[in-house]
């Protein structure tokens, strides 16, 4: 029997917030054991978290170049890197880790430029290494039934698309609160790239949009506003959409929505039906048509199972017995994780195991970021990804 996957991770140490959601996950899911890493640039700090994770004080390195430079030499070298730092690192700690013999997980957005996602593009596949990507939202059960839904055509053809991400989390920031303390850098240029807003958190609709949809944006008219200081980025803004076939889209996306929590909203209207998803919600997914009953599935029931093997394999936990954001990161482990087993075993991934954001999804990403800015700056004008 082959052994469990282990893992490294870069970031994720005392007081962070994500880190510790992907550890989570992947003790959840008993995918992989993280068995070393560098987890804080404060050394008592990064030692501390390492004692925490039981991890041996020799796997405790401090820095990630030092960390991949011994791992690349261990006999008992871990299988894959988590990058949770900061967006500026994203790119060097994946392309090194690449060319170590690697395979990552990154948190999104996967690099600052379109440039860089589609050099880790090539070069992981020149190293036949695998990219994921930490789109969490992609990982729940009714989004994929969603998506299952467009693709077998019980919606008709997708004519429009309305997807909201909203949050209030800058209103009135504090930087001595360690909540908000870990929002500081995302308004700083150097380490955040060209975008707040769009880069956070628009990146997420855009993905979902994408993924739901299966079509493209291919262009966007954006405007992108600063309400709260430091002002360097946005913190707001409104995108209009172009997709693929036809249709057109409208993305809100805030982080100064008063009284918002996380608000990610996805509605999808084709010709037959329109299809209703809300992130705080997201067990259920409301289908509705004009001159028919409304329907709402829920996940978990067996019925879901019918249309949407993927939906089925997301489900955790029986049906009635609520689950959400931590899963969504389990769900994509499990892909992803997978996909690498498969690789082990010498066998050809299944469909299911590769529905996880990649490399691609990295390059998508960052083609609409790099839209939304150059069409806000100009004035508002039309943009092609």
């Amino acid at each position: 029997m082959n052994r469990k996957l282990t893992a490294a991770m870069v970031g994720g140490g005392v007081g962070a917030f994500i880190g510790p959601v992907h550890r989570m996950a992947l003790r959840l899911g008993n995918f992989a054991d993280v068995v070393a890493g560098t987890f804080n640039r404060d050394a008592a700090q990064n030692a501390q978290t390492g004692r925490e994770l039981l991890i041996a004080p020799e796997r405790v390195y401090l820095d990630w170049q030092t960390m991949l430079q011994s791992e690349a030499k261990r006999p008992d070298r871990v299988d894959f890197v988590i990058v949770c730092t900061p967006n500026h690192l994203h790119y060097a700690i994946t392309k090194a880790s690449l060319e170590a013999g690697f395979d990552v997980m990154c948190e999104k957005p996967l690099t600052l430029t379109v440039a860089e996602a589609e050099e880790l593009a090539a070069l992981a596949k020149k190293k036949r290494r695998v990219i994921g990507l930490m789109h969490t939202y992609s990982g729940y059960p009714m989004v994929k039934l969603a998506r299952d839904l467009v693709k077998n055509g019980s919606i008709g053809k997708v004519c429009k698309v309305v997807v909201e991400y909203q949050q209030g989390s800058f209103r009135k920031l504090d930087f001595s609160v360690p909540l908000d303390k870990r929002n500081k850098w995302k308004m700083d240029p150097k380490y955040s790239g060209i975008s707040c807003c769009m880069g956070d958190i628009g990146i997420h609709a855009a993905h979902l949009v994408e993924y739901v949809t299966g079509l493209e944006i291919r262009e966007v008219l954006a405007e992108l506003s600063s309400y709260v200081a430091p002002a360097a980025l946005d913190d707001d803004g409104s995108v209009l959409l172009r997709l693929s076939k036809g249709a057109r889209g409208v993305m809100v996306s805030s982080k100064i929505a008063t009284g918002e929590e996380n608000g990610l909203r996805l509605k999808i209207y084709g010709e037959k039906r329109g299809l209703f998803w809300y992130q705080e919600n997201p067990n259920y997914l409301r289908v509705a048509a004009q001159r028919e009953p409304e329907q709402t599935f829920k996940r978990g029931n067996p019925y879901v199972r019918e249309i949407s093997p993927a939906a089925a394999r997301a489900a955790n936990v029986p049906a009635g017995h609520p689950e959400g954001y931590i899963e969504g990161f389990v769900n994509i482990y499990r892909n992803f994780c997978g996909t690498l087993e498969a690789r082990r075993e010498r066998r050809k991934p299944t469909e299911l195991e590769l529905d996880f954001p990649d490399a691609r999804a990295g390059i998508r990403g960052m083609k609409f970021v790099e839209a939304a800015v150059k069409s806000s700056q100009a004035g508002g004008v039309w943009v092609t990804l």
